[in-house]
């Protein structure tokens, strides 16, 4: 629990959830006949509605991105670090909207969702969503808060891959759009990495063929190797060497296949931590929607194609140390972006924390960042 509500944080929020009546397509050609998104909103929507940014969440966040539920809540939202009053996204300048995506499992309709014919929780019923499908149902949300237009449109990971697609669908509904530690398609290897964390999950006895809550059940073992293995990759190896080394637990080797390395101990507390927090239906169609978003894939690898209707400016970051969406895969989206004539700005920041640097406090990072935001803030005023 906190000891007091920090200055510079948005204080105690509550989630508001807006249900939509209105079917919506999906990529897949289902369609779903209603649907509910959670989202969370910080500072004020100004009179012109000039001054709204909308934050994209990664794959095991959701729409808590500042601030706090209760004072009895150990931790704030995840990017704390970032959005709040005087803070790099500040809040007694924007107002600023985070959702929790469709198909997630923080309150927005996903696969523990009750199916409206059935009753029972969608469970693998639930259809596959993609970006675009994601960016179409925030573009509906946009509309329900009365926002035009974005002052920004703003991601990491997973999140930037929504604003390449915001930029595209949406060319007139953003000014800026701030990609961070991103790529326009996954690697083969990190689709490798995705499919072993499925199969896991997958492969659990408790899994039941993804009708797990019907059993009064969960697929723990199986979401505990997909956040390990997902988690190893966020981390690089100077980051870990430097956090845990070779250090033993208790000073000693066990002889056994307990923890005998501080490294185990930390990842198998990653593991137990994400269990019982996140749905495992959910972990499985959130990767899935990391492998299917290629932009490029209609225009047969053309990026710069792709990239054709976008008409807003650009902020690209990435870190020096991620391998996970490295650096040269930013430089392939800035380089399609400057093939359109298009404002970019484009930063490579030093850092030794891996992929999990877009939530850290590295100050090339964030003086770049606020650099950008400020001028963003210039133009509303």
């Amino acid at each position: 629990m906190p000891d007091f509500i920090p200055p510079d944080s948005v204080g105690l929020v509550t989630p508001t959830t807006h249900h939509f009546q209105k079917p919506l397509q999906l990529s897949g050609g289902e369609t779903l006949s209603d649907y509910a998104l959670v989202y969370e909103t910080y500072g004020e929507l100004n009179t012109s509605g000039s001054n709204a940014l909308l934050i994209c969440h990664a794959l095991s966040s959701n729409h808590h991105a500042a601030g706090y539920h209760g004072l009895a809540d150990k931790k704030p939202g995840w990017w704390e670090n970032i959005v709040g009053p005087g803070k790099t996204i500040d809040t007694n300048h924007f107002f600023v909207v985070c959702c929790n995506n469709l198909g997630g499992c923080f309150g927005s309709t996903g696969p523990s969702t009750a199916h409206p014919s059935t009753g029972k929780p969608y469970g693998p019923d639930f259809p596959i969503v993609t970006v675009h499908d994601w960016v179409t149902s925030q573009a509906q949300l946009a509309n329900v808060l009365g926002v035009d237009t974005w002052a920004a449109v703003i991601g990491g990971s997973l999140g930037g891959m929504q604003v390449l697609q915001w930029s595209m669908d949406y060319p007139d509904r953003l000014r800026h759009a701030i990609v961070i530690a991103a790529s326009s398609k996954l690697t083969a290897q990190n689709i490798a990495f995705n499919e072993v964390a499925r199969q896991a999950i997958r492969s659990d006895p408790d899994f039941h063929d993804g009708r797990y809550y019907e059993h009064d059940t969960e697929p723990q073992r199986g979401l505990r190797i997909a956040r390990m293995l997902g988690h190893i990759t966020y981390l690089s190896d100077d980051i870990m060497g430097e956090k845990f080394g070779r250090d033993l637990r208790d000073g000693k080797i066990g002889f056994d296949y307990n923890a005998d390395f501080q490294v185990e101990s930390y990842l198998r507390y990653q593991a137990d931590s994400f269990v019982g927090n996140f749905d495992a239906n959910t972990y499985l169609l959130m990767t899935k929607a990391l492998d299917y978003f290629d932009p490029a894939g209609p225009t047969h690898g053309d990026l710069a194609k792709a990239f054709a209707p976008i008409k807003s400016r650009f902020l690209v970051m990435s870190f020096t140390s991620d391998w996970r969406f490295s650096p040269e895969r930013s430089r392939e989206i800035v380089k399609a972006l400057h093939d359109n004539d298009l404002n970019v700005s484009y930063a490579e920041i030093k850092a030794s924390h891996g992929h999990d640097a877009f939530l850290m406090k590295i100050p090339q990072y964030l003086d770049v960042f606020g650099a950008y935001m400020h001028r963003i803030e210039q133009e509303i005023n």
